[in-house]
């Protein structure tokens, strides 16, 4: 980070400084659900002027731009517009949000609909964005919608679905979230197969659901397929050796 505001117990800073290896877009905005209890006075004052938790999640895509080289900050509004502009319906935008973030925000809660939440989330990356380049325009969504990355992301959801939906049903905290694995698979077929990999990576982690050997393979494999990072797919994953 580089907003001067240091990294001592509790600031947003220390907070996010494992950023370079955790996810991208709008996974690694989710990847953030376990908001802090408290912050510093310094950082309430500088990221919370509205407060509440809807507050803390629209201070994260400005977080983006300041950790991430370019191309991975644009991710974020890929990410965005291919939930957008997709046939889903806010019903199953709503809920792989929730699955992704543990059912710790529900936008609805405060007056947001699924994709009005993402719009927010857009217009605070768009603002931090123009403060350094005012002429920026979003590029479009580039969603992945090859048939084979399609059915190779549905066969690694597979093994694991079960157990997912029914951690995701019943947590120990959070909102319960039923339905999230063919609410996952819809985001896969109909709006992006790497963006619903990444989400389905999210909830995995979040309700800490354990992998076997073979589909820690096939997860990995993915994460080459699409390029992502080294540290996306195994960080925090839960793999039973």
């Amino acid at each position: 980070m580089t907003d001067g505001t240091g990294k001592g117990p509790g600031t947003l800073n220390e907070y996010l400084e494992d950023t370079f290896v955790e996810d991208i877009g709008l996974s690694w905005v989710t990847s953030k659900w376990n908001v802090p209890d408290e912050l510093s006075p310094e950082d309430a004052e500088r990221f919370l002027p509205g407060g509440g938790p809807s507050a803390w999640w629209l201070t994260l895509p400005a977080a983006a731009v300041e950790n991430f080289d370019r191309s991975r900050a644009v991710r974020l509004g890929h990410d965005i517009r291919a939930l957008v502009e997709s046939p889903l319906p806010d019903g199953t935008i709503r809920t792989v949000w929730l699955g992704a973030t543990h059912g710790t925000f529900d936008p609805g809660a405060y007056g947001f609909g699924a994709r009005a939440w993402l719009r927010a989330l857009e217009d605070a990356w768009l603002t931090r964005v123009r403060e350094d380049d005012p002429a920026f325009t979003p590029p479009p969504a580039r969603p992945v919608l090859d048939e084979q990355a399609r059915q190779a992301v549905l066969g690694a959801i597979r093994p694991v679905a079960e157990d997912l939906d029914r951690a995701a049903s019943d947590p120990g905290y959070g909102l319960p979230v039923r339905g999230l694995v063919p609410a996952l698979r819809q985001v896969v077929t109909e709006a992006c197969a790497d963006l619903g990999y990444r989400l389905f990576l999210r909830a995995v982690k979040a309700y800490f659901v354990e992998i076997d050997t073979s589909s820690h393979e096939a997860f990995v494999a993915l994460g080459q397929r699409f390029g992502y990072p080294e540290f996306l797919v195994e960080d925090n994953l839960n793999h039973r050796h």
